[in-house]
């Protein structure tokens, strides 16, 4: 995937082209230099932007879903009356283009003006508002503030030493140096002063008062708050092993550990990753990518089992194993001392550095101590709202009623923290919006995408359509006959139409 531009292409929409050319209801051509796509949907016809503003995306290959149209690679949804990108991943709108039908033909030639938002905020609002957390939920919270009008104080308090960026991008195009930093940032750093978002960075926060409604900062600071957002996200699980705390022993979370880790690689030949996860694995074929020798070892049989199901799991190993990963798996590392790694099996590696991906522990300590109802993640009910009033919790900490698999949940997805911090603004602004978007997240390895849609924790039947070592597949996880999830390679549009027909189940 890539963010360059290519030439503009398909018919001058300028010198207008006939109905009976939609097709399908789609068709990507161009204004001078720029392409257009137009859209049929019912009797209406659009024109927008033909890319997606994330990663470029083609739209002309996602899903029309009334008059909004959602990306096949992420999942991004924009509104093709505005151009609003009303869905995370996508941040920034999509231009909207004026349609004209003449003679039976349809012209496109003036691109409209953004509309300027009409949301009205209602007297109530609230004058100070408190984001702990410098991640996708809380950026994507203070991001929507702002969109919807809000023009009351917006503190964010972040531990990191960068403003918020693409983590996503650290353990794929970034790490693997196919991507410049610059497209790292969420915003640039002059977007936070133009906005009016107080962005406190390198700052813990060490305790809430509930009762008089302040945060108080590890330095004294106390702020107060008339809503807040714990956004607090989830750490990496460390190593307790002798030698875990050397130089060369990395986890991968923030711009400055995946930094240390290209710093690693440039001076280095072999690299050992301990966990085959998703950031483990994903981290392996980033830096295969820069001609790094990588092992793998992990104490599971087979990589993603647990997850993807064994069929997938021995896909995503083989497709490692033939860029030249070697696996070590249902062993685990006893000690690393200087560049020597021991293996609980008896054997040893000598490694330049060391990528530990073992998971990740949501960050609740605070909320815990502040008396918030707890369980296993921080409880916050359909709006999001904790069991304080006036506290909410969005992203990796938090664990909501999910309509689709009625279950209370908990997931550890960047597009799902990116939506519920979304929708936790719109609640904070009084807005009672229930949280009911399916769960959606993506992996990378080297050319092949995996795409995910729904949440499945246990399945008894998995269905699979297609050729899975082909890279065409669809994949069906089912409890008791029912659609738990779905996971996909290069089946982009029915991942989409899934994620559809959960939503409707859902408004059914």
């Amino acid at each position: 995937m890539t963010q360059e531009q290519s030439p503009a292409s398909g018919p001058d929409l300028t010198r207008g082209i006939k109905l009976a050319e939609l097709g399908e209801g789609k068709l990507v051509g161009h204004v001078g230099d720029e392409d257009v796509l137009l859209v049929r949907s019912g009797a209406e016809i659009f024109a927008v932007d033909a890319s997606c503003t994330h990663y470029h995306g083609p739209l002309s290959e996602g899903l029309v879903v009334g008059t909004t149209i959602r990306c096949p690679w992420h999942h991004a949804c924009f509104d093709l009356r505005s151009g609003e990108a009303t869905r995370a991943p996508a941040l920034s709108p999509i231009s909207c283009w004026q349609v004209e039908q003449r003679d039976g033909l349809i012209f496109v030639r003036e691109k409209l003006e953004t509309p300027k938002s009409s949301v009205k905020i209602s007297g109530s609002a609230p004058e100070k508002i408190v984001i702990i957390g410098g991640g996708a939920a809380g950026f994507a919270a203070a991001e929507q503030l702002r969109r919807q009008n809000y023009r009351g104080s917006i503190t964010m308090l972040s531990n990191e030493a960068a403003a918020p960026v693409d983590r996503p991008n650290l353990s794929k195009d970034y790490l693997a140096g196919s991507a410049p930093e610059d497209w790292v940032p969420l915003r640039p750093d002059s977007y936070y002063d133009e906005a009016g978002i107080d962005l406190q960075l390198n700052t813990d926060v060490a305790s809430i008062d509930t009762k008089s409604a302040h945060v108080v900062t590890a330095s004294g600071e106390r702020i107060p708050y008339d809503r807040l957002l714990l956004a607090t996200g989830a750490e990496p699980v460390r190593l307790t092993i002798p030698g875990a705390m050397q130089p060369n022993v990395h986890t991968l979370r923030s711009l400055s550990d995946c930094r240390a880790i290209i710093e690693g690689a440039n001076g280095g030949r072999r690299a050992l990753v301990i966990g085959a996860s998703f950031i483990g694995l994903e981290a392996a074929a980033a830096l295969r990518a820069r001609d790094i020798e990588v092992h793998v070892v992990a104490p599971e049989k087979r990589p993603m089992e647990r997850v993807l199901g064994a069929d997938m799991g021995d896909f995503v190993r083989a497709l490692h194993e033939k860029h030249g990963v070697i696996f070590h798996l249902e062993d685990t590392v006893t000690s690393i001392d200087g560049k020597q790694a021991t293996f609980k099996s008896g054997g040893t590696l000598d490694v330049d550095f060391v990528v530990v991906g073992i998971g990740v522990r949501p960050r609740s300590t605070l909320a815990e101590q502040a008396g918030l109802a707890l369980d296993r993640g921080v409880l916050v009910n359909a709006f999001l709202e904790t069991s304080v009033a006036g506290i909410y919790a969005a992203g990796d900490i938090a664990r909501w009623p999910d309509p689709y698999s009625g279950q209370n949940i908990r997931v550890e997805h960047w597009v799902v923290a990116q939506r519920q911090g979304q929708v936790a603004a719109l609640n904070m602004l009084g807005q009672q919006q229930k949280f009911d978007a399916v769960p959606f997240f993506w992996s990378q390895h080297y050319d092949v995408p995996i795409n995910y849609v729904g949440h499945a924790e246990q399945w008894d039947e998995i269905v699979t359509e297609g050729d899975i070592n082909a890279k065409d597949c669809l994949l069906k996880y089912k409890h008791k006959g029912r659609v738990l999830a779905v996971a996909s390679i290069y089946r982009d549009l029915e991942n989409l139409r899934a994620e559809a027909r959960m939503e409707r189940e859902v408004l059914a």
